[in-house]
């Protein structure tokens, strides 16, 4: 395992967890990974917004249908602008695993306060 990749399976190499730039685009995944709704919601700022597919979400409604409830995992891929745009084999429960893409506006006491997600 060099240079902070692990093998993740014969067709792809992810990120670890621990090696992504920003601190709270890591607790981000970590919260994902871990099913820690609460940790989720703490790294977030109270008015915190967010998209699918360039279409806003009600986030509280979302992230329970596509996060915590079927069970949702990140595998990061890629990192680019100092961490904040993640490329990312996520899957769930519902839907199996597709490549996504996420960007994350972290404020300056580091919270998230807008993520935006979609198909790769």
């Amino acid at each position: 395992m060099a240079g902070g990749l692990a093998r993740c399976d014969a067709a792809r190499m992810t990120i670890q967890t621990g090696k992504l730039t920003d601190p709270a685009v890591r607790a981000f995944v970590n919260a994902v990974n871990d099913g820690d709704q609460e940790a989720f919601l703490k790294i977030l700022t109270e008015d915190a917004t967010m998209a699918d597919d360039g279409t806003d979400r009600d986030m509280v409604q979302w992230i329970d249908r596509e996060i915590f409830t079927p069970r949702g995992h990140m595998d990061v891929v890629n990192q680019s602008n100092d961490g904040h745009d993640l490329v990312v084999n996520y899957r769930n429960d519902t839907w199996g695993e597709m490549r996504t893409r996420w960007h994350f506006d972290v404020t300056r006491d580091g919270h998230i306060a807008r993520f935006e997600t979609g198909q790769a």
